[in-house]
């Protein structure tokens, strides 16, 4: 199992930037495939991006994509998304999940580990 911690939200303006953090605890983290997704009020939960194991492949919702950039470091635990040129419609509860199996990444049930959410808020 895998225990996931995020961080690093907050209230930025439009046009700001701001990196979350997700730190994972548990079996090796080189092992996942790690993911981030977002749900804003009243809305379902959506996918934002993926990495593949070694960092080697990324995916991104066309929403996010140009704009949001994932990373992982394996030695140090964590993923990361940094998020840049933010909009209104950014503004939601973020996400980190991992997966041991390949499955469909784009998919919230792709996924079995999650984290309790970073609140990102973005004023107009």
């Amino acid at each position: 199992q895998v225990q996931l911690v995020e961080s690093g939200g907050g209230l930025v303006q439009a046009g700001g930037s701001l990196r979350l953090s997700c730190a994972a605890s548990g079996r090796t983290f080189s092992s996942y495939v790690m993911g981030w997704f977002r749900q804003a009020p009243g809305k379902e939960r959506e996918f934002v991006a993926a990495i593949s194991r070694n960092a080697g492949s990324t995916y991104y919702a066309d929403s996010v994509k140009g704009r949001f950039t994932i990373s992982r470091d394996n030695a140090k635990y964590t993923v990361y998304l940094q998020m840049n040129s933010l909009k209104p419609e950014d503004t939601a509860v973020y996400y980190c999940a991992a997966t041991y199996v390949n499955r469909n990444y784009y998919s919230v049930r792709g996924y079995d580990y999650w984290g309790q959410g970073t609140q990102v808020t973005v004023s107009s």
